[in-house]
């Protein structure tokens, strides 16, 4: 019995999505126990040391701790005088200037008593006995003395020492991309260099005999293998390292070997050959190898037929004994064995190009995420007004391509003009996904719907 008939079916596109975020949860954590458990060797192949700025857009691969306290003094947050809040509770009063600091001058330099202040700049520390801040605004200076026209409580318009971090607080957690904000937090504590986790390497395999390679001329039945590029670049926007294979056609032996080199990556992406068609046969060779289904196909619309998966990689005796299980229909003993054993993901992706694209969107995007070292996001819909009528059929979850348009909070969208899922220009032309939940029929222009940003 093959595992596809042990865990098969076709699930919503929530269940779907639930798998995949359950899954990619437990890669991730996989990542990151690897390395903890590698990082007292010498190298370690999971992590790479890379210049700061060289990193952005990578996955922190160590924690990002306060190497002083931010801020290291009190710091003004608005231009102005430093203050005692006491002496300006009436106002108007008129205090003596005993002089002026700047950002970068020692705040200790001067101090504030009874009856003064100090001319103060954003950034600057707060002199002693100063306890407020009051915003030049609301002052008039004349020669060495100030009227103060408006009071302050204590604590107005100025950073504590510490009240942002303490030294030796952690500021960031592994696990999180860098963006600009962590870069930013990385040089603000001196990290010139940063750990980040290796990019997983994401095998990318288009199948069919349909398919040429981009530099071929195509046949009159053939088509250019689109797929295999859009997908790279998919992998390389979620952060993989893509490894394009050769076409693999509709012969099971040849299938076998591209399917079997695929695995040896961190994650095996198939077009195409999931579908029903008579040589549709990558579900047939997956099973063969003692492939586990999570699911085999989604309710949603394009990109129905999405498989999604795992070959357990192990060494000979533990697979040769998994085989053995899976023949005899032991379920619970296979089961074991897939925990124990490493696993290599799988998605199957339907071969139409917008299919394709979509769901990898849909799932594949959280699982490359992972692997590289992230915790997976949630989907996050956002929410725009219909412009035109839609009108669609009950019982799919549908991604259709649209234009969102308009700024600010006037934003509407409506459907590209788009002939099925194999016109890549529609997509193209598309800068979102329209959600139509699989309820829904007619829904009026006017109504606000759901999208998914590209």
């Amino acid at each position: 019995m093959s595992f596809s008939a042990l865990k098969a079916g076709v699930v919503s596109f929530e269940e779907a999505r639930r798998i995949v975020e359950e899954h990619a949860t437990r890669a991730q954590l996989g990542v990151v126990q690897s390395s903890v458990v590698r990082s007292n060797k010498a190298e370690s192949v999971d992590v790479e040391v890379l210049d700061l700025l060289s990193s952005r857009g990578r996955i922190l691969a160590e924690r990002l701790v306060a190497d002083r306290d931010f801020p290291p003094f009190a710091r003004a947050t608005r231009d102005g005088h430093a203050v005692r809040a006491a002496d300006v509770e009436r106002v108007p009063a008129r205090l003596e200037v005993t002089g002026e600091v700047k950002a970068g001058d020692a705040g200790a330099s001067y101090s504030v008593g009874p009856g003064q202040a100090v001319s103060i700049m954003t950034g600057a520390p707060l002199p002693v006995g100063a306890d407020a801040v009051v915003m030049v605004e609301y002052t008039a200076s004349s020669g060495k003395s100030v009227e103060i026209q408006r009071s302050v409580k204590s604590g107005e318009n100025f950073v504590s020492c510490g009240a942002e971090a303490l030294a030796g607080q952690m500021l960031v957690e592994p696990g999180h991309r860098l963006d600009h904000s962590i870069v930013a937090i990385a040089a603000a504590i001196g990290k010139s260099q940063i750990r980040v986790f290796r990019k997983p390497r994401v095998a990318v395999l288009s199948t069919g005999d349909e398919l040429v390679e981009i530099g071929a001329t195509p046949g009159s039945a053939q088509i250019r293998n689109s797929n295999s590029y859009s997908l790279a670049a998919q992998v390389e926007e979620a952060g993989g390292e893509a490894v394009r294979l050769p076409i693999a056609p509709d012969e099971p032996g040849r299938l076998r070997a591209l399917i079997e080199e695929g695995l040896s990556c961190d994650l095996l992406l198939l077009t195409g050959g999931v579908s029903m068609g008579k040589f549709d046969l990558v579900e047939q060779v997956l099973g063969d190898l003692g492939a586990e289904f999570y699911f085999t196909g989604a309710k949603i619309q394009p990109g129905k037929p999405v498989v999604f998966g795992s070959c357990s990689c192990g060494d000979a005796d533990t697979l040769l004994h998994v085989d053995r299980l899976s023949a005899a229909g032991t379920r619970t003993g296979v089961s074991a064995l897939h925990e124990l054993a490493p696993h290599r993901y799988f998605f199957g992706l339907p071969g139409n190009p917008v299919s394709t694209m979509v769901t990898f969107r849909l799932f594949v995007q959280p699982m490359v995420t992972a692997l590289a070292g992230a915790r997976p996001e949630p989907l996050v819909f956002l929410k725009a007004r219909l412009k035109t009528d839609v009108q669609t059929k009950t019982g799919l979850t549908r991604f259709l391509p649209a234009v969102i348009s308009g700024e600010f909070a006037d934003s509407e969208v409506e459907l590209a003009a788009w002939q099925g899922s194999g016109d890549i220009a529609a997509l193209a032309r598309a800068n979102c996904y329209l959600v139509i939940p699989p309820d829904r029929e007619p829904i009026p222009a006017g109504e606000l719907v759901s999208i998914l940003l590209r």
